[in-house]
């Protein structure tokens, strides 16, 4: 194991539509440990899903292939990796404008890059045709989180 992270999770999972809710709820169990808020975990849960939709319907188009996703934790900062061996984007900085889609026939919104942008702190995404696409995601969970529990705790024993 790395030792930068304070902890790490790795793992790959088929293409399909049906894995989609593992990895998030994978992803949201893992950073449990960091007393996220509701909002915070809603927000990483949605931009995985995104992003792992993305891999199944756009880099594998109905084929299998492998989902690869990696979680690490440095301090309060979650960082998330999600890799397929895909077809890759053809232009990224396209891709990433709101509402342009590919998959207009599946009812694809074309938000999916929108929102990873708006929940979370930092989105790179790297391409190469024909072999695939790597998105890297990064959230700071607010140290507060700790301190606003601790308080609802004292409040409650006084009561």
């Amino acid at each position: 194991m790395n030792n930068i992270y304070d902890n790490e999770m790795k793992i790959e999972f088929l293409s399909k539509s049906s894995n989609e809710a593992f990895a998030r709820i994978a992803v949201a169990a893992f950073v449990a440990q960091l007393d996220p808020t509701l909002e915070e975990i809603a927000d990483i849960k949605t931009s995985v899903s995104e992003a792992v939709t993305n891999s199944i319907i756009h880099g594998y188009e109905g084929k299998t292939g492998i989902v690869k996703l990696i979680c690490r934790i440095v301090e309060n900062e979650v960082f998330i990796e999600i890799i397929d061996e895909g077809k890759g984007i053809e232009n990224i900085e396209i891709a990433k404008q709101p509402l342009y889609t590919t998959k207009a026939n599946l009812e694809r919104s074309g938000m999916g890059f929108t929102i990873m942008e708006s929940f979370m702190d930092e989105v790179e995404v790297e391409s190469t045709l024909g072999i695939g696409t790597k998105i890297t995601m990064s959230k700071k969970i607010k140290s507060n989180n700790k301190e606003e529990n601790v308080a609802v705790t004292a409040v409650r024993r006084e009561e």
